[in-house]
């Protein structure tokens, strides 16, 4: 896909796509889930999606937003993958499906505004309380080991827990309340 003719200005552009790509596939891949019922049809449009992507990267203009870009690449995808499956009786009509693809756009606004929040209010829990909560989260941790490093016992640091999972909600909500009204 980027090894041709001009290797160096091949090479830089092929960077920057797949780091664009990169950067945004998870937001892109969500905006995609919201349009199709099942995971392989997601899997299919991601790829078809990304592939159109890079055919038509040269027009892309860095200057703007390659997510939103993309997403409109994703939504014809979408599309077209759906007429190609339309003899299935679970595929949305057009109309429904476009009515979709704006809500997963603005779904995507204010999950992504509440991870932005959610990262904020991350930062302002001491370090130690932080560190807990996000191997807590993280997949594969025990939580039972977990509480016995940090000196507590199960229901002591569940409850610990609980408390800072309460903090954390609150001080999103509060973002995000200060963010609408700010607009």
């Amino acid at each position: 896909m980027c090894d041709s003719g001009q290797k160096a200005l091949n090479d830089e552009r092929c960077e920057t796509f797949v780091q664009c790509l990169t950067q945004n596939e998870p937001d892109l891949r969500r905006f995609i889930r919201s349009l199709l019922p099942t995971r392989h049809d997601v899997e299919e449009v991601v790829q078809r999606t990304a592939i159109v992507a890079w055919r038509k990267f040269e027009r892309f203009d860095p200057q703007t937003n390659f997510l939103k870009w993309a997403m409109v690449i994703a939504r014809f995808e979408a599309l077209a993958y759906r007429r190609e499956i339309a003899r299935d009786r679970l595929v949305f009509r057009e109309d429904i499906l476009e009515l979709m693809a704006k809500e997963g756009e603005e779904e995507l606004e204010e999950r992504k505004a509440e991870q932005d929040a959610l990262e904020s209010c991350l930062e302002e829990i001491p370090a130690k309380q932080r560190r807990f909560i996000t191997l807590a989260y993280t997949k594969g941790v025990n939580i039972s080991a977990l509480a016995e490093q940090s000196g507590a016992t199960s229901a002591a640091f569940y409850m610990r827990l609980k408390r800072l999972r309460q903090k954390l909600v609150n001080c999103i909500d509060l973002k995000n309340a200060e963010l609408k009204a700010a607009q």
